[in-house]
């Protein structure tokens, strides 16, 4: 039966979602996926179930500050954690991410601080980290800008002579903009190690998926020579499996690789939007009913490998992350804005000073106004 297939550049399955687990928990068995996870046993499994409820925590406890007044803005990635934690648990060190503004789970994978990565959310930085110090690249906010860079990079790997990768993070809104099309042309041009990770959370912003991609997304990169694969992307296990096999494919020198993880964004596209503007109550009941963390759950308790002991530990964990994303949020200051001019020249040119004399001017004019001075009320987030 045709399932995976990247040596054929048409691997994407017809009948149904590369699989591990089952909605109801039930392990399953796949002979392309199993051989990519026959080393994960107990531990592991429970360290991908942790990873995801840390996420997830990570996730609520950000929204919280946000609407306390204490970030500008966040982008929710509830539902994505299988998706972001199996494919991060697929990387090696020396590999390179770079993502879009909502992998939150697979920075806190790569090893981003919790305070660093509010930074730009509370306005107090322009980037949030030293991408060298993780191997992670800072968000990028413009859709499928990404792409190039990890194909860029993937380039860069190969005429190094390294056997490491790169993966790029887009949704399925990013596979309609120019940019990652482009970055399809010249990975497949020039046969770079780079692995296409795309979440079809099935809403771009408010679009539906369905009215940009007639097709499953994964059928697109097959027509640029890229073969693909399209996975449960609410499953962890078949996740890690199928972004192991790109991953290799990629460092083995055979090229780039496309995987479609299919899951569900079940909040909003960010702290500023209304889902219940664009969807129904209904569908969100069905998705809710494949939450990747609950699958995963259902599954270690079956096997017995999730006890009340162990359970209450990673909820400890996970508060315990929350803290700490809460307490470095709190302690970031407000940057001064005439910041915004730095580090963009070695050499200021007279046009920007310009512009910095006229804003600095602009500023000033609030001084004593409501009692309020430069630096003290002019920050994006207090």
């Amino acid at each position: 039966m045709l399932t995976i297939r990247p040596d054929t550049g048409t691997s994407t399955r017809e009948d149904q979602l590369a699989r591990l687990i089952a909605p109801d928990g039930q392990r399953l068995n796949d002979p392309d996926l199993d051989p990519w996870v026959a080393d994960v046993f107990e531990p592991q499994l429970l360290g991908l179930y942790e990873d995801m409820v840390v996420a997830r925590r990570i996730d609520t406890e950000a929204t919280a500050l946000q609407r306390q007044g204490q970030l500008v803005l966040w982008p929710p990635l509830i539902g994505q954690e299988a998706a972001q934690i199996g494919s991060a648990r697929a990387l090696r060190p020396d590999d390179f991410v770079f993502s879009s503004y909502r992998e939150n789970a697979v920075a806190y994978v790569r090893g981003v601080s919790m305070t660093d990565m509010v930074r730009v959310w509370r306005g107090s930085q322009f980037s949030g980290w030293n991408p060298f110090d993780v191997g992670m690249a800072t968000p990028t906010v413009i859709i499928g800008a990404q792409t190039l860079h990890a194909v860029g990079y993937a380039m860069g790997v190969q005429r190094d002579g390294a056997d490491a990768a790169s993966i790029a993070y887009f949704g399925d809104g990013a596979t309609s903009e120019g940019d990652t099309n482009e970055a399809l042309v010249f990975a497949a041009a020039y046969g770079a190690p780079v692995v296409f990770f795309c979440q079809n959370n099935q809403y771009a912003i408010s679009e539906p998926v369905g009215l940009q991609a007639r097709r499953p997304i994964a059928d697109r990169s097959p027509g640029f020579g890229i073969p693909s694969l399209r996975v449960d992307g609410n499953d962890v296990l078949a996740v890690l499996a199928a972004t192991r096999m790109a991953l290799d494919h990629a460092r083995t020198g055979t090229g780039p690789m496309f995987i479609e993880a299919v899951t569900y964004r079940l909040g909003p596209h960010t702290t500023s939007d209304d889902p219940t503007r664009y969807r129904d109550s209904d569908e969100l009941a069905q998705w809710r009913a494949l939450d990747p963390v609950e699958r995963t759950r259902a599954m270690l308790e079956s096997s017995g490998y999730l006890t009340e002991e162990r359970a209450a530990g990673v909820a400890a964990r996970a508060d315990a992350v929350a803290r700490e994303l809460r307490e470095g949020c709190l302690a970031l200051r407000p940057r001064d804005p005439l910041t915004i001019f730095d580090d963009v020249y070695a050499d200021v040119p007279e046009s920007l000073r310009r512009e910095r004399d006229a804003y600095a001017a602009y500023l000033a004019s609030f001084d004593g106004a409501d009692g309020i001075g430069v630096g003290e009320g002019t920050g994006a987030a207090r």
